[in-house]
């Protein structure tokens, strides 16, 4: 950068000498002896003034300024003190009277105080808007994320307020973020506990007191047993939800993938739920496009996606109702599509849902099952696969998720 600058200044400073050579050239034809005198001046003056500006440069002279505002006046009094130069060495050089040589002078000196004091007004012009930068940048600094700055005019500095208008708005999302993630941990040790206490409160109580020999029929001590039995599988279920979820965010969460029958997936997961819907009264149904198959992917975890779309649709469907499970080719690859009819989710909780261990009041509750992290684990594995997923859905008007696999 600094290279790049100082070739510039060169090119500048030997394109002013040919021009100006140039404009005396044509406008007053001197003989050759006076243009090669000429030529001579200016290029000792130009010498002069470009060493002069290189060491201005070179040694930081302007950065030794406490502010912004006296740099630029130290620029204006530089440009003006070589502009003196210039003119007066040429006036001398080229035997200009007493009377004139003075006049010039006075001149010189009354036009380079007038470009100082023009110059040290207008500067204020980006002297205040790099002042509202740095106060903006203490407030930022000091927690107040909302602050943002006027962009004004095209330049660098507007550049420089749109980026900081920019920067602050990515801070305050990311601190949203985090806000959330925060209340999410402080949150998730509750959660976490209260759904392994239950289980394991209902395990030891049972225990106990086939211990103590409170029950001695077998018919109850077998109830006993079955109820301990489905604790077990809850605690399991619940371990492996948070190992899962520990490697989707570790990001050491690794695929199988093969060439695989999507068909014989939805298939196979259907009938595996026909009992438990056929007690609700719940009619369930697929239907695959012949096409589909094979799917590059793995196929125990897109089971698992399939199991969780389809477990969370029948607990929130009522008696009588309906899952339909479709999956087509598209322009995006594989579709599928889990839709049922049953309660909806309420738009306040539709931007969480696959947020890990959210619970809205009716989508995700412990009397209806679950950890809030199914849909969480579900998108994991998507995305994983290179996918997507989202879901629509109205208030009592059922809902449907889909899934894209590339």
């Amino acid at each position: 950068m600094r290279s790049s600058a100082i070739f510039r200044f060169i090119i500048g400073v030997l394109l002013i000498f040919v021009v100006s050579l140039a404009i005396f050239n044509m406008m007053m034809a001197p003989p050759m002896y006076e243009l090669g005198l000429m030529a001579l001046f200016l290029g000792i003056t130009s010498l002069v003034s470009a060493l002069a500006g290189y060491a201005a440069y070179r040694l930081g002279w302007l950065t030794l300024s406490p502010a912004l505002r006296w740099s630029l006046l130290s620029v204006y009094a530089l440009s003006s003190l070589l502009t003196f130069f210039n003119v007066w060495f040429s006036a001398q050089m080229m035997f200009a009277s007493q009377h004139d040589l003075l006049l010039a002078i006075v001149l010189l000196v009354f036009a380079g105080g007038m470009a100082m004091a023009l110059g040290y007004f207008l500067s204020s012009t980006i002297t205040d808007r790099v002042n509202q930068l740095k106060g903006a940048a203490e407030k930022l600094a000091e927690g107040n994320l909302k602050t943002r700055v006027p962009v004004l005019g095209r330049d660098e500095v507007a550049m420089l307020a749109k980026t900081f208008n920019q920067m602050a708005e990515q801070l305050e999302v990311a601190d949203a973020k985090q806000r959330e993630m925060e209340k999410m941990r402080s949150e998730l040790l509750a959660w976490v506990g209260h759904d392994l206490q239950t289980p394991l409160a209902s395990i030891r109580a049972i225990l106990e007191a086939l211990e103590d020999g409170v029950v001695e029929d077998q018919e109850t001590i077998k109830r006993y047993l079955n109820t301990a039995q489905r604790d077990v599988r809850s605690l399991s279920a619940l371990i492996d939800d948070l190992f899962q979820m520990a490697q989707l965010n570790a990001g050491g969460f690794q695929l199988e993938r093969a060439n695989s029958s999507l068909a014989d997936l939805v298939s196979d997961t259907l009938e595996s739920f026909a009992e438990l819907a056929a007690r609700q009264s719940i009619k369930l149904a697929g239907s695959v496009d012949p096409q589909v198959d094979p799917v590059d992917m793995d196929t125990r975890r897109i089971g698992r996606v399939l199991n969780n779309l389809i477990g969370n649709a029948i607990r929130h469907t009522p008696t009588d109702g309906e899952i339909k499970v479709t999956a087509r080719r598209t322009n995006r690859g594989v579709e599928v599509s889990v839709a049922d009819s049953g309660e909806g989710i309420r738009p306040e909780d539709l931007p969480h849902i696959f947020d890990g261990f959210y619970r809205g009041e009716k989508s995700r509750s412990r009397a209806t099952g679950g950890a809030g992290l199914g849909l969480a684990i579900s998108r994991g594995i998507v995305q994983a696969h290179g996918g997507d997923i989202h879901v629509e859905s109205q208030a009592g008007q059922g809902s449907r998720f889909t899934f894209h696999i590339p």
